[in-house]
């Protein structure tokens, strides 16, 4: 199990590059429930502005017009609760899906429409496609004729661990990489006073079909927090989180009486009975109760979680891979996409 129950805090994450995110969301770690978002907020927003993650915010690819969005969504419980998807002129959709939370009485804005929220409510807009980002994409472009499936029949991601830059869709001829594919931040976060919130940030399928919007910023598939049971965040491919509402599910089974680690495994078994698995395909989940206890679990191998507490900074496997077997990367990998790594942080320009 990745953390027995402890009364002590906790925070959670997707992915070995979300351990400096935890990291800096650490630092907000106080007494009330401002605190704990103050937590999840800074951590997304830490691997929105890192350049090397290029699944998330200045460091993701766009869709297959070249145009890049943001989803995210933050979560206390299923009444308090905001997201913003189809985001296209502001950095931080974590941000900006708190400010819908405390602000209105709405839990989903999109599109054109949340960055016009965002202006309102005093949210720096800018650009959020980097130079290398759009490289990447006209590469991608002379590479696939422009077709407009984007990556989902390609690619799959795979974590290379603490020793890796942030990337997970990288050239397979580099040490440790993985392919062109999907991917996001979902932090989980328990203070001292038991309080739990979660979040989500994430740019997206790369070079997706424009207007896609998948599990990250919709309540109960990216993300789900019930307080006094516990929560759960998904990542993989979005439409298979989606289809089973993974999120809910994994904390349903808790409210249920199922251990951590049975609710992740049972979660991800669920969408593997409902889906036949393609090469690109994996879903992981990360599960934690009320009591502090946390476990992941995903169909394949290739998935970290990261994890910051008192005295530990570690990234682990997940303690349940459903097929093991699996551990080659698909065919497609051998082409991979490159994306150069001399991007400027945009915290810094």
């Amino acid at each position: 199990m990745i953390r027995s129950a402890s009364n002590a805090p906790c925070f959670v994450g997707t992915w070995s590059f979300a351990l400096p995110a935890l990291e800096a969301g650490w630092s907000c770690l106080g007494e009330d429930e401002l605190a704990i978002l103050d937590m999840v907020e800074r951590a997304c927003a830490h691997a929105d502005a890192n350049p090397a993650v290029d699944s998330v915010g200045f460091g993701g690819l766009p869709d297959s017009s070249g145009v890049m969005s943001l989803d995210g969504a933050i979560m206390l419980a299923p009444d308090r609760v905001g997201g913003v998807c189809d985001l296209r002129h502001h950095l931080h959709p974590v941000s900006v899906s708190r400010r819908v939370m405390d602000s209105t009485e709405h839990s989903l804005l999109c599109g054109e429409n949340a960055d016009r929220f965002a202006d309102r409510h005093g949210f720096e807009r800018r650009s959020i496609l980097s130079s290398e980002a759009r490289t990447a994409w006209e590469s991608w472009v002379d590479d696939r004729h422009g077709r407009d499936r984007g990556a989902t029949q390609d690619l799959r991601p795979v974590d290379p661990g603490t020793s890796s830059d942030g990337r997970l869709f990288r050239p397979s001829s580099l040490d440790g990489a993985a392919p062109a594919g999907h991917d996001t931040i979902g932090v989980l976060a328990r203070d001292r006073g038991q309080r739990m919130a979660a979040g989500c940030s994430t740019s997206g399928l790369p070079f997706k079909v424009p207007g896609r919007v998948g599990d990250s910023p919709i309540v109960g598939h990216g993300l789900y927090v019930v307080p006094g049971v516990g929560q759960a965040t998904a990542t993989g491919t979005g439409e298979m989180i989606s289809g089973v509402c993974a999120s809910f599910l994994a904390t349903e089974f808790l409210r249920r009486g199922a251990s951590v680690v049975d609710s992740a495994t049972e979660t991800v078994r669920r969408v593997d009975e409902t889906y036949e698995l393609e090469p690109h395909h994996q879903v992981a989940v990360i599960v934690m109760d009320c009591d502090g206890a946390i476990s992941a679990a995903a169909l394949r191998p290739g998935f970290r979680v990261a994890i910051v507490e008192d005295g530990r900074r570690e990234v682990l496997d997940p303690d349940v891979v459903l097929h093991p077997e699996d551990g080659m990367l698909p065919e497609s990998a051998i082409e991979g996409l490159a994306k150069p790594t001399n991007t400027p942080n945009p915290e810094e320009s």
